[in-house]
């Protein structure tokens, strides 16, 4: 595994992640909204972020620079 397919994988977990405060935004839409619940909205996408980046890095490790 080399460092660009390792950094896109982790980069793409973060964007899955964010992307579910969307959901959010459909499932609630009186709470999580672009107007008065976008601070809501804000602290669930980066917290959903996150958990999908520590998700990625435990199935994905950094990598050590060996190549397979």
């Amino acid at each position: 595994m080399n460092w660009q397919v390792w950094l896109k994988g982790l980069v793409s977990a973060i964007v899955g992640g964010a992307a579910n405060a969307i959901v959010l935004m459909i499932a609630d839409p009186l709470t999580f909204n672009l107007q008065e619940g976008l601070p809501k909205l804000y602290t669930v996408a980066i917290v959903s972020a996150i958990v999908s980046a520590a998700m990625y890095l435990k199935q994905s490790p950094l990598p050590n620079g060996e190549v397979k």
